[in-house]
């Protein structure tokens, strides 16, 4: 059966694994899947440097029979790479095996938040999706804004991500306020309506009971995380709390 986060009867809960050395990444594997991990997130940007490359990406990306989203953000060992260098080791990653990829929503022109609406940008981005399909990957486009964002502008971007070619349309906002929360769980409902494909919409500061309850409410997957230890994003739910949740709801 093909590996897939398209088309699942509910959220799929994603334990990502961030680590330094690919032994690392295979124990906290093993760990999230006997947690009740349904699929994991390789976060390839963490990796040292004398593990980049597509050995080392096959042998983690067939480690497990699960679903495998991939990341190769800017940051960490990815710090003055440029973004075309960015974008053909996102390519390997497919090639290597890769069920999801990301695509960053500002590739190709850094822009605060992640996102640009450059539109030669936005054509590289469509060209380099063309190209991670042809290989088998699925894609998404994300954008970490990391403030609360209006509706509208929300709405805004996720269309165009869809327009893109996206398969999903990943957000991560800010909430300081209940009322901010509030209005993140309607945005929700509106991304629903209006959107043909399946998003993540995600809230980091004070308020982040969209990362526990956003599955159940219209979101394609959970985000998790085995431990908190020292490069596990400290937003992240551990993950056997988040199953729980998700389990007695």
């Amino acid at each position: 059966m093909k590996k897939t986060f398209l088309n699942s009867e509910r959220a799929i809960i994603t334990s990502m694994v961030i680590a330094k050395t690919p032994e690392r990444v295979k124990e906290l594997t093993d760990k999230s899947i006997a947690c009740g991990a349904e699929a994991i997130g390789m976060q390839f940007e963490q990796l040292n440097p004398e593990y980049r490359n597509k050995e080392t990406y096959k042998e983690l990306l067939s480690y497990t029979d699960k679903p495998v989203y991939a990341t190769n953000y800017r940051n960490h060992h990815n710090e003055g790479k440029s973004d075309e260098t960015i974008a053909e080791e996102l390519l390997e990653l497919a090639e290597c095996g890769a069920t999801l990829v990301d695509v960053l929503g500002d590739l190709y022109d850094k822009t605060p938040g992640e996102v640009t609406m450059n539109e030669a940008a936005a054509t590289k981005q469509m060209e380099l999706i063309g190209k991670l399909h042809e290989k088998g990957a699925e894609v998404l486009i994300s954008s970490h804004i990391l403030k609360f964002t209006p509706a509208e502008k929300v709405l805004e971007i996720a269309l165009e991500y869809q327009r893109r070619g996206a398969d999903i349309a990943k957000l991560v906002v800010g909430a300081e306020t209940m009322e901010e929360q509030l209005e993140n769980l309607k945005i929700i409902n509106l991304l629903k309506e209006k959107l043909s494909i399946p998003f993540l919409f995600l809230s980091g500061g004070e308020c982040r009971l969209l990362r526990r309850i956003g599955g159940e409410i219209g979101c394609v997957m959970y985000l998790a995380v085995y431990e908190h230890d020292e490069l596990a994003a400290p937003a992240q739910p551990l993950l056997k709390n988040l199953k729980a949740i998700r389990d007695n709801i």
